[in-house]
């Protein structure tokens, strides 16, 4: 609008947000995200992919992935911040650093949009992945047999030695010396329960097993398997420090993937407002309304 002065006003009646330019922009962010994805899901390095099973897991991220996570956050939010920037109306009476920071507002909300969008539509993913840092957080063949996170342990302390059963042509070893009550095997399952339950601790942050629960375990992985006590302490000892170095490490490999995540994030939005800002300014020379 002109002034009595004669002088151009902004006329700030209506908002200055064109969620339309900030729709179309996160569209064009979304779709492009999803064809990165997609190229890592086919050449084995993703991330996070929104298909069930595919994608690397918490305890396979590594810095080379990160940078992959980055390169799949910057580049669809430079293309939808430009897209957004370049579409909007010519702010030909708006001075130039009010268009700065619109454009910039503008791609902004094209990322933010995205990233909401992207974060329900892999949600399932992106919780799986973060959930490594939980007591969950254990080698992936578990999850894959939807079991608990202790039953590979607990395969591992009651396996037999086949050789051994095959010498003594019996379908389950006699109980050793030392070995608990309960060790027929008419209560298997809740053996393996009651293992389960005693192994947990072991996942936990700074979590530890007692000495008479090694012990109890020490007996009845004697009576299962046809183990020396000896012996079977030791494969408890040595089962108990595996449960807990894997589960330490995927700790840390989703602390590290949280950290690249924040990163990631970061980035995206940086490089989609400065592409805005980008697309706003060719939007409005010279060069460009007076085409000829």
């Amino acid at each position: 609008m002109i002034t009595e002065t004669g002088t151009l006003a902004i006329d700030d009646s209506r908002s200055v947000v064109s969620w339309k330019v900030v729709l179309a922009g996160a569209v064009a962010s979304l779709a492009l995200t999803l064809v990165l994805l997609a190229f890592g899901v086919g050449v084995g390095f993703s991330v996070v992919s929104p298909w069930a099973n595919q994608g690397m897991s918490s305890t396979t991220f590594s810095v080379a992935a990160g940078v992959y996570l980055i390169v799949v956050a910057m580049l669809p939010s430079t293309i939808g911040g430009y897209i957004a920037g370049r579409m909007r109306a010519q702010w030909t009476s708006v001075h130039a650093h009010e268009r700065y920071f619109r454009d910039t507002a503008h791609g902004f909300l094209v990322w933010a949009l995205a990233t909401v969008i992207s974060a329900a539509v892999l949600g399932g993913a992106s919780t799986s992945l973060l959930g490594g840092a939980s007591a969950a957080a254990v080698p992936a063949a578990t999850t894959a047999a939807h079991g608990t996170p202790t039953d590979i342990y607990v395969d591992q302390l009651l396996r037999r030695v086949p050789t051994d059963a095959a010498q003594t042509g019996a379908a389950s070893p006699g109980p050793a010396n030392g070995a608990a009550p309960n060790s027929s095997g008419a209560n298997t399952r809740g053996n393996r329960e009651e293992i389960s339950r005693i192994l947990t601790p072991a996942l936990l942050k700074n979590g530890a097993i007692s000495q008479p629960d090694k012990t109890y375990l020490a007996q009845v992985v004697s009576a299962r398997t046809g183990l020396t006590q000896a012996d079977a302490q030791k494969r408890v000892d040595e089962i108990i420090a595996q449960a807990k170095t894997a589960a330490d490490n995927a700790r840390k490999s989703a602390a590290r993937f949280s950290l690249w995540l924040v990163a990631s994030m970061l980035a995206g939005a940086l490089a989609a407002s400065l592409a805005a800002v980008e697309g706003g300014n060719l939007r409005n020379r010279e060069w460009y309304l007076s085409a000829k």
